[in-house]
């Protein structure tokens, strides 16, 4: 009895130690507007996100800098780790070093993988992004000492989200990277680029870290609009490509995951979760997939989708999308759950 006891005592002693061991110290953000919780507030461009009616349903009608009516992924897989409920923006003075040690998001809407995207409206670069990151390691470090920094760091979960705007900000809708690369080529860039950007982190201690995939981005109602020929359904090239790069990214991962040591990075597919939400909205209680809420959802986004428009819906609890291009805060729920549930899993 006595012995059976103590291999008990010594099972549950290394379960915790597992448990203390998967640990996710922190959630820090890379990527676009999927993921930014306000940078774009703080640079001069003209996409943003911080009036009315966006924020109108977080923490009781906040607007952020979320191109939401609420939270966004990233908020909903902070809470799902135990952390904040949401994850401020670096540039955001309203916060400071202590409040970035649990999570931090250095994203900027309008940015991509390339640095041609960025330059379409002046926002901040992917390398940019990294120097903020460099930036706030220092400043980790002078709050929390070296040791307790890295720890922080190297336990922290990296979230990268980025690359519809290399598609459909850049490439199909500027001549430039279209007249110097195929569409196979261009995606081949891109990846080219990820992998860069892993490796960076890699070296700046990260080792925990979820690449995003694209979404079916040929279904946002800003390009269903588009589409007027064939009755403003989803553009399926759009899509086709949208599954290609995510192929490459997922082949990426794989390859990386072998080259690099002690590294665990993992490939999220958000590409059939939001088909599947669009395809069957009845099924998730939404009654609205091809038009937005905002305004009249075929087209506004940004400034566009001011608080004077008199057609903007009631409850977007009832819509996928909130604007023309991001999803409803409900939305951002249901693939944040699916995530963590099947990609993140590993880490919680």
């Amino acid at each position: 009895m006595a012995q059976k006891t103590i291999l008990l005592l010594l099972l549950l002693q290394l379960l915790q130690l597992v448990r203390t061991q998967a640990k996710v110290s922190s959630i820090i953000v890379f990527g676009d507007s999927t993921v930014d919780s306000g940078n774009n507030n703080h640079i001069s461009t003209i996409l943003k996100s911080n009036f009315e009616p966006y924020g109108r349903d977080f923490n009781g009608g906040e607007p952020t800098g979320r191109f939401s009516n609420g939270r966004i992924a990233t908020d909903f897989i902070s809470e799902a780790f135990g952390l904040k409920p949401t994850v401020p923006a670096y540039l955001d003075p309203a916060y400071n070093i202590t409040d970035f040690a649990s999570g931090v998001c250095f994203a900027s809407a309008g940015t991509g993988y390339d640095n041609a995207t960025s330059d379409v409206l002046t926002v901040i670069p992917l390398w940019k992004e990294i120097e903020y990151y460099k930036e706030y390691q220092v400043q980790l470090r002078g709050n929390l000492g070296d040791a307790k920094a890295n720890k922080v760091l190297s336990e922290a979960l990296y979230l990268i989200s980025i690359g519809t705007n290399d598609f459909l900000e850049n490439y199909y809708a500027l001549p430039g990277r279209s007249m110097e690369y195929s569409i196979g080529e261009y995606e081949d860039f891109l990846a080219g680029i990820a992998r860069d950007f892993i490796v960076g982190l890699y070296k700046l201690g990260a080792r925990k870290i979820s690449l995003t995939g694209l979404p079916p981005m040929g279904c946002l109602p800003l390009e269903r609009t588009r589409n007027l020929l064939f009755a403003r359904s989803c553009i399926e090239k759009y899509n086709r490509v949208a599954r290609e790069f995510n192929e490459k990214l997922q082949g990426l991962v794989e390859k990386m995951n072998k080259e690099l040591a002690e590294i665990d990075i993992v490939f999220s597919n958000p590409y059939d979760i939001l088909s599947e939400i669009i395809q069957n909205p009845h099924s998730f209680g939404f009654d609205k997939a091809a038009t937005a809420c905002c305004a009249t959802g075929k087209f506004e986004m940004g400034y566009v989708c001011d608080n004077l428009n008199p057609f903007t819906c009631k409850d977007a609890n009832k819509y996928v999308f909130w604007d023309s291009f991001h999803p409803t805060e409900k939305t951002n729920g249901i693939v944040a759950d699916y995530t963590v549930k099947s990609s993140l899993s590993k880490f919680l």
